[in-house]
């Protein structure tokens, strides 16, 4: 049996000033990472399940700017991902209703 798909809208923001350069986020979902690229991206989870989606950077020495959120099968709206400005903060990530 196959599982129903949908596609979710992430915008990842670096902030205009940190101190950290050349970093790009990793987003995982379901436990898989994929680099990605700063911006407005759209990925394919279920629409049957609860969907673990995290973020991170790496910098290759220490993973920081980690946030992690949970989608139920009927949330709907914009992702949202802020990279912190320091290098030892979390992130966040934020769900906007539509």
């Amino acid at each position: 049996m196959t599982s129903g798909t949908r596609r979710i809208e992430l915008n990842l923001h670096k902030p205009w000033f940190a101190l950290y350069a050349g970093i790009r986020p990793t987003l995982v979902i379901e436990g898989k990472g994929q680099p990605t690229q700063w911006g407005l991206g759209t990925w394919q989870v279920s629409s049957e399940h609860d969907v673990i989606l995290g973020v991170f950077l790496f910098n290759r020495m220490w993973r920081f700017g980690q946030a992690e959120i949970t989608l139920k099968p009927g949330d709907e709206g914009m992702l949202s991902y802020r990279a912190p400005a320091l290098p030892f903060l979390r992130g966040r990530l934020r769900l906007t209703p539509a």
